[in-house]
């Protein structure tokens, strides 16, 4: 997460990411990291990222995200949007 980024949610007052991408054990384990140090509420929505190492992957979803944030599934966080604020 870049300073543009950090400044532009900070003003919005966002306090959770939700997370996906196409390099789990890279790209997005870094951002996931990154977001968990700057205080955000991390979510990786496991189902909507990939990685082309399968162990890889597995490994970011079941060892490390469950660490740093709430993992969830996209049909879990599309449920929660619906739900009345």
């Amino acid at each position: 997460m870049g300073p543009a980024l950090e400044q532009i949610l900070r003003r919005r007052g966002v306090t959770q990411v939700f997370l996906a991408g196409i390099s789990t054990s890279s790209g997005v384990e870094a951002t996931a990291r990154n977001a968990y140090d700057h205080g955000y509420n991390v979510v990786p929505v496991v189902d909507a990222m990939t990685d082309r190492d399968a162990d890889a992957h597995r490994y970011s979803v079941e060892k490390v995200f469950p660490r740093i944030g709430e993992t969830a599934t996209t049909d879990q966080v599309l449920q929660l949007l619906k739900q009345p604020s």
